[in-house]
């Protein structure tokens, strides 16, 4: 059965990650991803480790399931040879700053008007800090996930990965979808809550989209009640460290073995289990630890029994106890954990991309995937212009010898 999106042309001419991973995550869906990247030094994470032997594994995932082509956007020649590709495209995911497409002649007013054009950019394409530069960390900053991540009395920390870009890279390919389906989605019948028919909608649009993403934006649609709480109850949101103000007992414990054990008993029901796992079935008539509400109060005390109770215990054996009795539990896994657990295994979590450089790679699956349909595994990142003659000549139409001409003057 043919992915979703087989047939559908993106042009990746983003940098890092944002643009680049909503651009590949719309070609594990089957989309052809055409890369376009500057000569002689090509996207900035071929350059960023670590590294095997000079090859960037940082790459060998944000590259993989695409082509790359080169060609110089500062140039006449190279701006004329991407509308030239664009023109046979459905969608261009770029994250330059704003207005470096439009100064190339390259922004959605210059191209087909029925491309979606998605824009990654750190502070999105208008209001007072658009022109600003800006990577991950200001958009975890601004969006105000950092304020919210570490222990109440230290200073915030980053998350452990470049959140903001991989969400905004998620969001973007959302909206992307939703701006092809407007546009190709072939006339239906439907029908209403009560099995009346409707009146038939209208059918494809033929109207592309500019999708507006910004980093702190992506962030921002996570923050749960931080924005209502400060609008009714003037409550500024901050640090809690593992725990929740709000619920308890909830940490990451230290098991005997120097794991750490996630534990989440805050509801009645859950508080019941874990007792019964921790075999202190007293703590049920313990009047501090009632309701949510009582332990909640009681935070320090309860979390500190459950603490003392997973000291006592390796990891597995909390899992095992906590397994045993429904009690929602996980340990913090570092990849040596997940390599091996068996559960990763049977779902299929982790692929071995053939990458160009180092062979069978093992990466992360695409994801998420169609029930009873197997999704294939991704092409390994391309060498840099390893597609030149695949797109410029296949796709664009340049013959051998004005692509050869090019490639001497250094535009591809």
């Amino acid at each position: 059965m043919p992915l979703p999106l087989d047939g559908v042309r993106v042009i990746d001419v983003g940098t890092r990650i944002g643009a680049p991973f909503c651009a590949g995550l719309l070609g594990e869906w089957g989309a052809e991803v055409v890369k376009v990247e500057q000569p002689g030094s090509g996207d900035f994470m071929r350059g960023i480790g670590p590294f095997v032997e000079g090859y960037s594994l940082f790459w060998a995932v944000e590259g993989r399931g695409r082509m790359s082509a080169t060609c110089d956007l500062h140039t006449p020649e190279g701006q004329d040879l991407f509308r030239r590709l664009a023109a046979t495209a459905d969608v261009v995911c770029e994250n330059f700053r704003p207005g470096t497409m439009e100064r190339w002649g390259l922004g959605p007013a210059e191209l087909d008007p029925g491309l979606v054009f998605v824009r990654i950019s750190a502070f999105g394409q208008d209001g007072p800090y658009a022109r600003r530069p800006g990577l991950d960390r200001l958009g975890v900053a601004y969006g105000g996930l950092l304020h919210l991540t570490g222990e109440p009395d230290r200073p915030p920390v980053r998350p452990g990965v470049t959140v903001a870009d991989y969400l905004t890279g998620v969001f973007a390919a959302e909206a992307a979808l939703a701006a092809l389906y407007r546009r190709d989605a072939a006339p239906r019948a439907t029908r209403g809550r009560h099995g009346a028919d409707k009146d038939t909608p209208p059918g494809p649009s033929g109207a592309g989209a500019v999708v507006d993403a910004s980093l702190y934006g992506a962030v921002l649609r996570i923050l749960e009640w931080t924005i209502p709480a400060y609008d009714r109850l003037g409550t500024v949101r901050t640090r809690e460290g593992n725990r929740l103000s709000n619920s308890a007992p909830l940490d990451n414990y230290r098991s005997a073995d120097g794991h750490y054990v996630c534990v989440v008993a805050g509801s009645d029901a859950n508080f019941s289990r874990l007792c019964r796992a921790m075999d202190r079935l007293d703590l049920l008539e313990d009047p501090r630890f009632t309701t949510l509400a009582d332990r909640a109060r009681h935070g320090d005390v309860v979390n500190g029994i459950v603490a003392e109770w997973a000291a006592g215990h390796s990891a597995d054996e909390l899992e095992a106890a906590c397994v045993a009795h429904d009690v929602p539990v996980a340990t913090a896994y570092s990849a040596r954990e997940i390599a091996v657990d068996p559960h990763f295994a049977a779902r299929g979590d982790l692929v071995a991309v053939d990458d160009p450089v180092l062979g069978p790679l093992r990466q992360q699956a695409p994801y998420p995937r169609l029930v009873g349909e197997d999704a294939p595994t991704p092409a390994g990142a391309p060498a840099l212009g390893a597609h030149n003659r695949a797109v410029w000549c296949d796709m664009v139409g340049l013959s051998s010898a004005e692509l050869d001409d090019l490639q001497a003057k250094g535009i591809v």
